[in-house]
């Protein structure tokens, strides 16, 4: 499938802020599965647009907007070919002391260790309690079994948490977004000495049939673990589905704080107001009118003179 994603993102400021300085990642990967055929990057006031590779290889864009502005608008246009995958089988997989060796092997440090959003606590070990989540079967098996059992244990409701939301939030109100789901199970699965990461991107919904719980519209959130004879593999507990070819891969991370779409600053003292709109289509398809925005969310003004610099608001992963 070739995929056209069209990801919008507004900044409103009142009163003007004097400048604006923001990193995105917001270019989908080209590796695996996967390849990023075209990539657009505007903003608007113009800016001097400057990219680089972070530590695990994700393109980001950033630039600084020095002039007094009310509104930073950045449109983000891809073209993504993602070349379909044949579900993964237990058969074709490694067993326990075949991760183990792999993981000796190489250099997965990183995506076991607890991370800022993905650490264990009380009421996360209280759920692995629940679940049984211990080594048993195969590697492969347990992930996703966990898939599963995420998915039904916890309702999916837009917005029940924001951006910054630790996981407990979600683990005892039962409810959350596909990037609380995506830290749960992160963390159940680094217990068991079994690397895994956060994916950030966009996922293709089809149709109605598909009975996806993840919120078109919006940018989505998943994880990917190392799987002894496969490779990363990639699980969507939102949804309940092992990545296919309607996943759409823009960065890798230890957790939601290494691949925020937007990340940045202003300086003044504002009343801010996001808003984020998030289309995907087949590339063949014809072009429908633009969505309204998926979501806005608005913060009051920063009076705290001795700080002339507020935090842009990041976006959530729905």
């Amino acid at each position: 499938m070739i995929y056209s994603v069209r990801h919008t993102t507004m900044f409103r400021y009142e009163p003007a802020v004097r400048e604006s300085v923001m990193e995105v990642r917001l270019q989908p990967r080209s590796d695996g599965e996967q390849r990023c055929l075209s990539f657009t990057l505007d903003v608007d006031p113009v800016a001097n647009i400057m990219q680089y590779r972070d530590f695990t290889g994700n393109t980001v864009h950033h630039f600084d907007i020095a002039g007094t502005h009310k509104l930073v608008k950045v449109t983000a246009q891809s073209a993504v070919e993602v070349q379909s995958v044949t579900a993964p089988r237990p058969a074709d997989s490694g067993d326990w002391a075949d991760l183990d060796a792999l993981v000796a092997s190489g250099d997965y440090w990183e995506m076991l260790l607890p991370s800022h959003f993905a650490q264990s606590s009380a009421p996360l070990e209280r759920l692995a309690q629940q679940l049984g989540c211990e080594r048993r079967g195969n590697p492969l098996e347990l992930l996703t079994e966990l898939n599963e059992v995420i998915c039904k244990l916890f309702a999916y409701v837009p917005n029940s948490t924001k951006v910054d939301s630790p996981i407990e939030e979600a683990l005892q109100s039962r409810q959350g977004v596909c990037q609380d789901f995506a830290h749960i199970m992160i963390a159940l699965v680094r217990r068991l000495s079994v690397p895994c990461r956060y994916v950030s991107g966009y996922m293709f919904h089809r149709d109605e049939t598909e009975r996806d719980r993840s919120q078109e519209g919006a940018s989505h959130a998943w994880v990917e673990a190392l799987v002894p004879r496969l490779g990363w593999v990639a699980f969507d507990p939102t949804n309940n589905l092992v990545g296919g070819d309607r996943h759409i891969r823009v960065a890798i991370g230890r957790d939601y704080a290494d691949v925020p779409p937007t990340r940045g600053v202003y300086k003044g003292e504002a009343q801010s107001e996001l808003s984020v709109s998030v289309t995907v289509r087949p590339a063949d398809s014809v072009a429908t009118e633009p969505m309204t925005s998926n979501f806005v969310l608005r913060s009051r003004p920063v009076l705290v003179r001795a700080t002339p610099r507020s935090q842009q608001e990041q976006q959530q992963q729905q």
